[in-house]
């Protein structure tokens, strides 16, 4: 690498990070947001562009900064639909899945999400998880995520905590 690739280099970082932010102050936090699979998607083709754009020369600047701005409008434009239509949030985004209950894991439900007993007991362990029947609910997230609810006062979950979430045959 010479010192005129270096420079170069340099100041095409800086460019794509000005660009990004410029972006990002546009359309908001929900940017980098992990919301939904849609989200994540965004994020890593978004890494992808960056990525190309620092170290492929025969990108500009301008190209990176217009496939930003297509990929995050896109992704502004998908997350506006998703909140106004439910048709469109039924067909393109995932249902929040309980894999657990009351105490109970749901064996065919974690089959169903392909996620594993031992990973699902390292998920209540990492949340400080003593024991089954503290467990109120696990819930398997859109974007991948296992949300814990659990206390060891007897509580009951708030309905509202679960009114996106599959919880048929409970």
């Amino acid at each position: 690498m010479t010192l005129q690739d270096a420079i170069t280099l340099v100041f095409s970082v800086l460019g794509i990070f000005i660009i990004t932010i410029i972006i990002t102050r546009l359309f908001g936090l929900r940017t980098f947001a992990k919301m939904s699979s849609f989200d994540f998607a965004s994020t890593v083709a978004i890494g992808s562009v960056l990525a190309s754009i620092i170290l492929n020369s025969d990108d500009s600047l301008l190209k990176g900064g217009i496939a930003l701005l297509s990929i995050i409008g896109f992704q502004t434009f998908f997350s506006y639909v998703v909140r106004t239509q439910t048709w469109f949030k039924r067909w393109f985004t995932n249902q929040p899945q309980i894999i657990m209950y009351n105490g109970k894991i749901l064996h065919k439900r974690l089959k169903a999400c392909n996620v594993g007993e031992n990973d699902l007991i390292a998920k209540l362990r990492e949340a400080n998880v003593h024991d089954f029947n503290e467990v109120k609910a696990v819930i398997f997230e859109s974007t991948g995520d296992v949300s814990i609810i659990h206390n060891d006062t007897g509580k009951e979950v708030a309905p509202e905590l679960l009114y996106d979430v599959d919880t048929e045959e409970l």
